[in-house]
């Protein structure tokens, strides 16, 4: 009786601790599910309340994405809008060797590669080793030309992909060498490096705007959110002054005299005298912008605006309107030229080696005295000469719009007064340096009335309806020289072409007045180089008519032999004659018996 009554209590007992235990475990249980949902509301507050906006902000910016594609530049013309420079499409060709089919027949890798060679310029062998590295997406060339794609496509090989996407462009020069030296080049990394290319940079960038994506959940772009004007293009061009026609007649003329006489290199430029407007520039030797790669870095410079030079006799018609423009001289006054003058302890002599008695100031550049200058110059008091020629602006820039121009140099003014023999070598040219396109702007203030224009080839920004879209920021002619005293001087440098050493360069029908120049090379040690002369010519044209053109070429170092004595006359008038012929066609100039250039003349002239 007492176990069995213990028995029973001891199991009601048990069944009161299971009980409890149950109870206590789900009490846990759902404790910790409380918990655990109160932990879920406080995430859930987190992230959508407290940290909510900064988690869309990530979202957004894993799900959006900002591109700048590819924008071509814009297109380079000439006056008349013949293209010089332009953006075309470029390809990428990879090829896959074993998938080499023509026609669905096999083809071997070495009938594959005979036939791209020529193509991709390269050799054999060379796409051979290629095709041996991997079975496939073999890289074969990229950037280029739709020529070479289309016949790439016309090999019909199943193994040969050729790719085009948005960066897939190449800056293509049609004219190839013709305005090498003013248009320079754009690199593969398009990035300009000579040329107005370089400088006007801001002009050819079009706008690039950033345009924003938004992605789907495979990482697709969601086309909805492009704007419709995603890829649309001004249709402005960058329009130069330069005559397409009239730079290859100068082009022509240059080389075939270099070669004749043997020439380091020349240079031509024509400018409107009015405006500054450059007609044409060339540098010979040039470089092909499409082949950059093929050339020495030397070949990229433009001697006409980055090299100096002493310009010679060519500066004298300068010094003879200072003389006048200071009433020092006369178009009467008789100066005595005995074949040499000494200052101080100098002899200077004319480079004729002749005395030619007692001459005005017109046969003073008839003859080219270096004696008769002299003595003219000396009656100008030297600060007030060495005033002018800093109103002239030498030592420095003309501002032309094309890279890398260099600064004249002039004697400082202490030097230049305190030694005799400074004004006496600035009265014939020497002593002092210039760049081409310098002294071709102090002339154009000769032949335009006296005033000084900032030279400039690039016109502006042009939509397809002629219509100038940016501003024109050019500075305003600057008063020199009195119109009487240019014109005094332009008759003298006329008589120079009628009766003196600028007799090559006559045209029959127009009044032309030029000066000669034949001016020793300066020595990196001080003096000068023996033997070394640089050539020139300088003409304006037509005298005849207030709108006048200034021609220049210069030859560096021709060598003189059996066909002549090398001298501006005989090396560089013919030049400028050749190039005014073209340019009285071209412009249709009236002669002085007022005719004008039949139709039709101009194209079978200039090619």
């Amino acid at each position: 009786m007492t176990s069995r009554s213990s028995g029973k209590k001891f199991g009601i007992r048990q069944r009161a601790v299971t009980a409890q235990a149950l109870t206590n475990r789900l009490l846990l249980v759902w404790g910790v599910l409380v918990l655990a949902a109160l932990g879920l509301l406080i995430k859930l507050f987190t992230i959508q309340i407290v940290e909510g906006a900064n988690l869309q902000r990530i979202a957004q910016s894993r799900q959006q994405t900002s591109q700048r594609p590819f924008v071509p530049r814009r297109p380079i013309v000439d006056r008349y809008g013949d293209v010089m420079a332009a953006d075309q499409p470029s390809y990428t060709i990879y090829a896959h060797p074993r998938l080499f089919k023509q026609d669905k027949k096999e083809i071997s890798k070495t009938e594959t590669a005979e036939a791209l060679a020529p193509i991709l310029q390269t050799s054999t062998a060379v796409l051979l080793a290629k095709f041996e590295k991997q079975a496939s997406g073999i890289l074969l060339g990229n950037r280029l030309s739709q020529e070479v794609r289309d016949r790439i496509v016309a090999l019909k090989n199943d193994g040969l992909e050729i790719q085009q996407s948005m960066q897939d462009y190449r800056r293509i020069y049609p004219q190839e060498d013709m305005a090498a030296e003013v248009l320079g080049y754009v690199d593969l990394s398009y990035n300009a490096q000579a040329g107005v290319e370089r400088s006007q940079q801001q002009l050819l960038k079009r706008e690039v705007r950033e345009f924003h994506f938004s992605r789907s959940a495979n990482g697709g772009i969601l086309p909805d959110y492009v704007t419709e004007d995603f890829l649309r293009n001004d249709d402005l061009k960058l329009k130069l002054t330069l005559d397409m026609r009239l730079q290859r007649v100068a082009r022509k003329a240059l080389r075939n005299q270099r070669a004749k006489w043997k020439g380091k290199r020349g240079t031509v430029i024509v400018m409107d005298a009015d405006t500054g407007a450059l007609r044409a520039m060339v540098v010979e030797p040039t470089f092909n912008p499409n082949k950059y790669n093929e050339y020495p870095p030397a070949m990229f410079r433009n001697w006409a605006v980055a090299d100096l030079y002493e310009p010679g006799s060519t500066f004298k018609p300068l010094n003879v309107a200072i003389a006048l423009e200071n009433k020092a001289i006369t178009p009467q006054t008789l100066f005595s030229d005995g074949g040499a003058v000494t200052v101080g302890i100098h002899t200077i002599r004319n480079s004729d080696k002749k005395g030619h008695g007692s001459i005005d100031a017109a046969q003073v550049l008839q003859y080219s005295s270096n004696v008769g200058m002299v003595n003219m110059m000396s009656r100008l008091k030297p600060d007030l000469y060495y005033n002018w020629l800093e109103r002239l602006e030498l030592g420095h820039k003309v501002g032309v719009d094309i890279p890398f121009e260099a600064q004249g140099t002039l004697k400082n003014r202490n030097e230049f007064l305190k030694s005799p023999i400074e004004p006496a070598t600035t009265a014939f040219g020497q002593g002092l340096s210039m760049t081409p396109i310098q002294l071709v702007t102090m002339t154009g203030a000769l032949a335009n009335g006296g005033k000084l224009v900032r030279p400039y080839v690039v016109e502006g920004l042009f939509d397809s309806n002629g219509i100038r879209r940016n501003a024109e920021e050019r500075p305003a002619p600057r008063q020199i020289f009195s119109p009487e005293t240019s014109e005094a001087v332009l008759k003298m440098m006329q008589s120079v072409v009628e009766k003196g050493t600028g007799g090559n360069a006559k045209v029959a029908g127009f009044e032309i007045a030029g000066k000669t120049g034949t001016a020793q090379k300066a020595s990196s040690g001080g003096g000068y180089q023996k033997n070394a002369k640089i050539t020139s010519f300088i003409g304006v044209l037509p005298v005849n008519s207030k709108h006048r053109y200034v021609v220049f070429a210069a030859m560096d170092e021709p060598q003189s032999g059996s066909q002549g004595e090398a001298f501006g006359g005989t090396v560089a008038a013919p030049i400028v004659k050749e190039v005014m012929d073209s340019l009285i066609l071209l412009e249709k100039l009236t002669p002085v018996n007022g005719s004008v250039p039949q139709p039709g003349a101009t194209e079978a002239k200039a090619p």
